[in-house]
């Protein structure tokens, strides 16, 4: 079990590093210890043009292995698609995509995995677009053994604070340029921001939020204090604000998400981040504030592209692995060469996937693919 304390200095730096991001490599090493690894990394992977990029990392893949990872290796991980079926903060380890044996046998596995004596990696999708996928991820070298249950315990116990870390340094816009980049690519929600002190005055409102306040169902300003229309909702987020201007222990970081619901049914949340630590001061100066309130309308997670193509004709995680493949790589032979399976099994789902699609021809298998990804970004 991890220590209550431990983990709540962690989360605050968490916070603290979506205010700084020069503090992003020392808290993924932080996160890296707690969930058990050699190294952790902020990346993103876009499943349909097979590239990425990574954003910050800790104790990951020399210069070397990462620049062979996005010129040439992203083409034939065949973890990538699994991101694709994993909800939204759910850890997923190589298991979990494909059979074990089936990795070991893969030329990725052989040529960029073995090398660096890796074994596993312990993942969470943060955010999905269209096409892409934005991950923090736990590497497990071959001293850690595969990811168990407590590691994804514990990763899941820290997705949470990460993806609000991200959403909070896209919705305060910070002045660095590399923050705006990776907070743009893990979270494209829009989020009404509410800088308020501690009675609840509203010091600071942004246009999402005095929409929201216009609105009426959800909050209001009430005397220029924010109030939820919910009366239960309303009397949690006045205590909360109460709490915020003693730091991350009064506030208990842990329970900072607020529902609230309305009259005709919708639900929004606001997630309160108390801005006591000198890092998060920092976003309101100028303000006599002592918490940001983001709040968001809760929906489901709009499916990807290639998670959509799944759905829609039912394919199994190997034969979408094969389509992927097919599509970047166009011929039996380098498929079956990338994934580390025979000729026969290739052509053994690619006959499955004619079917399944309607199609008779692996151009036919690109156009659908391309059909189905949109250039526009929601």
């Amino acid at each position: 079990m991890p220590n209550s304390e431990q983990f709540s200095s962690l989360v605050g730096d968490i916070y603290d590093a979506a205010m700084e991001p020069a503090l992003w490599p020392g808290v993924l090493a932080q996160i890296a210890s707690f969930v058990g690894g050699s190294a952790a990394a902020f990346y993103s992977k876009d499943a349909a043009t097979k590239t990425g990029d990574v954003y910050y990392d800790c104790g990951a893949s020399d210069p070397h292995f990462k620049r062979l990872y996005f010129e040439k290796y992203i083409k034939i991980d065949p973890t990538t698609a699994g991101h694709c079926f994993a909800p939204i903060g759910e850890p997923v380890t190589t298991a979990d995509v494909l059979d074990y044996n089936e990795f070991l046998a893969s030329r990725f596995y052989s040529e960029w995995v073995r090398p660096q004596e890796l074994v596993d990696n312990v993942s969470v999708a943060l955010e999905k677009s269209a096409t892409g996928t934005a991950l923090l991820g736990v590497f497990r070298h071959k001293r850690y053994g595969l990811a168990d249950d407590e590691a994804r315990r514990r990763m899941r116990l820290i997705a949470p604070h990460v993806r609000r870390a991200a959403l909070v340094a896209r919705a305060m816009a910070h002045k660095s340029a590399e923050a705006a980049t990776l907070a743009d690519t893990v979270d494209g929600l829009s989020a009404g921001v509410f800088l308020v002190d501690a009675s609840g005055r509203i010091v600071h409102v942004n246009a999402a939020g005095q929409a929201i306040l216009a609105r009426g169902t959800v909050l209001r300003s009430l005397n220029g204090k924010l109030v939820a229309t919910d009366p239960n909702a309303a009397h949690i987020l006045s205590d909360v604000l109460e709490r915020s201007d003693s730091g991350d222990r009064a506030l208990n970081i842990r329970a900072v998400a607020v529902p609230l619901p309305t009259r005709d049914g919708e639900r929004f949340i606001a997630h309160v981040l108390g801005l006591a630590s000198a890092a998060r001061r920092g976003i309101a100066d100028g303000y006599a504030a002592v918490a940001a309130v983001l709040v968001q309308k809760t929906s489901l997670e709009a499916k990807s592209a290639i998670e959509a193509i799944a759905s829609t004709f039912k394919l199994t995680p190997s034969e979408l692995r094969v389509l992927l493949a097919i599509v970047e790589l166009t011929g039996v032979s380098e498929t079956a060469d990338a994934l580390g399976v025979g000729q026969a099994t290739v052509k053994t789902h690619l006959h499955r996937l004619f079917r399944k699609t309607a199609t008779t021809r692996q151009a036919e298998l690109v156009r659908l693919v391309a059909g189905f990804s949109s250039p526009l970004v929601g």
